[in-house]
């Protein structure tokens, strides 16, 4: 395999039909109205954009019964073209793989996709020149009827606004985070040390790697933001969640990452908000009104507006305290979810 060669992961469309055509009976319980808005950003800094996004919004609803919708963040690593690669081949290989395995079991399925897209990974990296070392971050949510599933590998990290309270939920891999999960190092050391952007675990960084699984009972009104670290890095807790709040899914997004550009815009930075318009039941067989996913059901693009909707002008920013050592960037809080019922831990996490 080569620098030149196409290194895009093969899948048969006709496979994915028939896997799903077992499921074809499948209807969901309930429908979430998503609208989302996502936008990714070079910074201020780098000359190169490793960061990426993704989604995947069947129709079909058997699909949507049995694998529901995917939004996914990736942040890549290795430099130069090697983070960027290994980005967008975690995602695409991670959102193949979903969907061509019919399993309705979501943790099986999502650790599956998960270990093949780091495998593919593994393998571009040893077998091309110039890719050793890459891997990426993946931070992934399913949304499933009223569930939203998360994989989450590395320190991306998803957040949930609820009724006003913004709390995080997945924990990053990262040595400082670790550290302070064992009580051996404090919050405000892990803030400041040297180390904090070490990850523990990642697609790529070695050849088997197993993700969290987490879920959360989602309600109208929920706002989720999956987002790369350049953005959790750079924007302090308080203010993320103030920023998420306001405006459509797609302008919070666009101010999220122009706030992390003022405050210096140290890394590339992606945030991907997902907003829960509203939940309601399927219609039985006998209500003809929907024999697929309604059409309006679509959320943004990146970076779109409401007709007549205008990016409000973010309020100033002071300037950020002087950092503790060369090359820190401000502190976010890592406050721990309090909210977020976890339905699955995995080992070593």
């Amino acid at each position: 395999m080569d620098e030149e060669q196409d290194i895009t992961a093969p899948i048969e469309a006709d496979e994915l039909e028939a896997g799903w055509a077992v499921k074809s009976a499948a209807k969901p319980q309930c429908y979430a109205y998503i609208v989302y808005g996502a936008k990714t950003d070079l910074g201020r800094v780098r000359e190169n954009n490793e960061d990426k996004f993704d989604f995947m919004e069947p129709d079909e609803p058997a699909v949507l019964a049995t694998k529901g919708r995917t939004y996914a963040v990736a942040d890549g690593m290795g430099g130069h073209s090697a983070g960027q690669v290994a980005s967008e081949l975690s995602l695409n290989v991670f959102i193949r793989s979903y969907y061509s395995d019919s399993s309705p079991q979501v943790e099986r399925c999502l650790q599956k996709a998960v270990r093949e897209a780091n495998a593919y990974v593994v393998d571009v990296a040893r077998t091309i020149p110039g890719r050793s070392g890459m891997g990426a971050t993946l931070t992934a949510a399913i949304v499933r009827d009223d569930d939203l599933f998360i994989a989450q590998v590395g320190d991306s990290r998803c957040y949930l606004l609820r009724g006003g309270e913004f709390q995080q939920v997945t924990e990053d891999h990262s040595w400082v985070a670790e550290q302070v999960r064992s009580g051996t190092m404090t919050l405000e050391e892990a803030e400041s040390s040297p180390f904090r952007n070490v990850i523990t675990r990642s697609m790529g960084g070695a050849p088997e790697v197993e993700a969290d699984i987490s879920a959360v009972k989602m309600l109208a009104g929920d706002r989720f933001l999956l987002c790369s670290d350049g953005l959790s890095g750079m924007v302090p807790h308080a203010e993320m969640g103030e920023l998420l709040a306001q405006g459509s899914p797609s302008v919070a997004a666009w101010n999220l990452i122009d706030r992390a550009n003022q405050y210096g815009g140290k890394d590339n930075v992606t945030a991907f908000v997902l907003h829960v318009a509203d939940i309601q039941p399927w219609p039985s067989e006998e209500d003809p009104a929907l024999e697929a996913a309604p059409e309006s059901l679509n959320g943004h693009a990146e970076g779109a507006l409401n007709p007549g909707e205008h990016i409000p002008a973010p309020d100033p920013v002071p300037a950020p305290a002087a950092p503790a050592s060369s090359g820190d960037v401000a502190p976010a809080s890592t406050a721990k979810p309090g909210l977020i019922g976890r339905l699955f831990r995995r080992a070593g996490s």
